[in-house]
């Protein structure tokens, strides 16, 4: 029987995290060096990556990378595994969004929010499969969302986008599952963060009514998503795949 230590600790891994300068992709980027993995954070902004890596520390590194440009994924691993060492755990965070109702959405709109969040992490996914199954230990983690679970206004696309990746999760983990390589998903609840704690500071109805829905009447902390996205990607979950884990304070099982 393994240790405690063991079972949840991340040594000897390397975890990739797109989108991981900032909210939840850096929560969960210092939750995986704290449990002893090399992070390499994945981005567009270079100086939001630098300050990110300086607050997390040695052992953490970035690529300053698209993960639109779907063609490169295969180049942006090769350079990765070259310099920091092989991906084993792959996190699918970098998303964008678009808050109008669906009739105003155009179809531009609606396709940058797929490319993101389905397309490119799809082809990033698709890149780090060879080395995962051929080692057969891997782990591919997707941040999901409420959206992908019940209907939310003003968010088509990205809802849209949202339920894709659980399909693909679901899909992927009975492809991969076989070889050793686990792919789950975690759903956050409403979390408390930069952007979130602007956008409610002005809208106090809207952040009574997420109160209200959510059995533990308050918001989650980032970290609260970091620390799933170890567990997950530990030995604890090593019989765990296909999952989507909600991180949410009840909201989706409250009324």
């Amino acid at each position: 029987m393994m240790q405690f230590e063991e079972v949840f600790s991340l040594r000897g891994e390397v975890a990739l995290i797109t989108g991981g300068g900032s909210g939840i992709g850096l929560a969960m980027a210092r939750s995986m060096h704290a449990a002893g993995a090399k992070v390499v954070l994945v981005g567009r902004r270079e100086q939001e990556l630098v300050e990110s890596c300086k607050v997390i520390g040695e052992g953490a590194s970035y690529q300053v990378y698209d993960i639109t440009r779907f063609d490169d994924a295969p180049a942006l691993i090769s350079k990765v595994e070259q310099s920091v060492g092989v991906v084993s755990c792959l996190l699918n965070n970098a998303g964008i969004h678009v808050k109008k109702p669906a009739g105003d959405t155009t179809v531009e709109e609606f396709q940058r929010v797929l490319e993101t969040h389905v397309l490119g992490a799809h082809a990033l996914t698709r890149a780090v499969i060879p080395g995962m199954v051929g080692r057969r230990n891997g782990s591919i983690l997707f941040t999901a969302s409420m959206a992908s679970l019940f209907g939310i206004p003003q968010v088509v696309a990205y809802s849209a986008a949202k339920s894709a990746q659980i399909g693909m999760v679901r899909t992927l983990a009975t492809e991969l599952s076989p070889h050793g390589v686990r792919v789950n998903a975690i759903a956050p609840g409403w979390i408390e963060t930069e952007m979130s704690t602007k956008a409610l500071a002005g809208d106090p109805a809207r952040r009574d009514k997420i109160l209200g829905r959510t059995p533990m009447a308050k918001l989650g902390q980032a970290e609260d998503i970091g620390w799933a996205a170890v567990y997950l990607s530990s030995k604890a979950a090593r019989f765990v795949t296909g999952v989507v884990l909600p991180v949410d304070g009840g909201v989706s099982i409250g009324f």
